[in-house]
């Protein structure tokens, strides 16, 4: 194969795969419309939900295949609002997120997978209290749309479970009756709608 050959077969690669890269564009978590929320037992008769008021995140996503690429999140600990001043305190003492030496939880995607027609999975890596484990998020891809601004807008729905005591998250009291005030598995109920960067 003569250079001109080589450098011809190299161009038609390059385009050949060119259209499929260019789908995927980058996209800023809206937190007006983007709920990170949890909910947890308590004292084994209900759930507490609760949830993070100010973070910010981008990712770079491809609405035509449903394809994550990347995703960061990073979220103000301080901002949790279980909708319980005094609880929430709490929370942000040592006993709890230790917001003061902590002040950031972050989230990385590591993977992402898609199953069916919107079903979607992604696995990444959280950060409580400097402690990092990998976790994964089951969700739904809602869909794409063009807000009455001209803005490109896609929503996700997910859901996950992380157990607070590998975080160091370790305070609870035990009941008269048994069973503890805090559960230790923690559900994650996440609701994000991205716009596309211009």
């Amino acid at each position: 194969m003569n250079r001109i050959s080589r450098l011809f077969f190299a161009f038609s690669i390059v385009f050949a795969v060119l259209p499929g890269m260019v789908q995927a564009n980058t996209y800023t978590i809206d937190k007006g419309h983007t709920t990170i929320g949890f909910s947890v037992r308590h004292m084994v008769i209900s759930n507490v939900r609760g949830q993070f008021n100010n973070f910010e995140g981008t990712f770079v996503f491809d609405p035509n295949n449903i394809d994550l690429t990347s995703a960061s999140v990073k979220i103000d600990a301080a901002s949790i609002d279980t909708n319980e001043a005094k609880r929430d305190e709490h929370l942000r003492t040592p006993e709890f997120l230790d917001v003061k030496k902590f002040p950031d939880i972050t989230f990385e995607l590591k993977s992402f997978m898609k199953h069916g027609n919107n079903e979607v999975m992604g696995k990444g890596d959280i950060t409580i209290r400097g402690i990092t484990k990998t976790i994964a998020l089951k969700g739904e891809f809602i869909g794409a749309v063009k807000d009455p601004w001209g803005n490109e807008r896609v929503g996700f729905s997910a859901t996950g479970e992380i157990d607070r005591k590998e975080f160091g998250l370790t305070w609870n009291k035990v009941l008269e009756t048994g069973g503890v005030v805090v559960g230790d598995k923690v559900t994650l109920i996440i609701e994000v709608e991205g716009i596309k960067k211009k």
